[in-house]
């Protein structure tokens, strides 16, 4: 079993926006994850963060934009963000903090 501090390693932050919002609906959670992150260590993750059952991980990849930053062409980071859909009757509350 992992340290719990490798899984805070693993999932960054929640995401909070409309289109999560309506993932959750369905019973869905969106979270910032690490690009080297796989779904199975995502799943197991979540598991142990939150005490809750996941039914499926989907993961998607946002590459960065190109920027201009006082007139430099910049690039912002690649972002990897994961649909964590849970078992019937468990939820996750991302309102409060981790």
């Amino acid at each position: 079993m992992k340290m719990k501090a490798e899984y805070y390693d693993v999932i960054r932050n929640p995401i909070v926006t409309e289109k999560a919002t309506m993932a959750s609906a369905s019973n869905a959670v969106v979270f910032e994850v690490s690009m080297s992150s796989n779904k199975i260590v995502i799943k197991e993750a979540v598991e142990a963060l939150f005490g809750v059952k996941v039914k499926a991980v989907n993961t998607s990849i946002t590459k960065g934009k190109v920027k201009r930053f006082r007139g430099q062409l910049g690039k912002r980071k690649d972002r990897k963000k994961a649909y964590v859909t849970l078992e019937e009757g468990n939820t996750i509350d991302v309102s409060t903090g981790l």
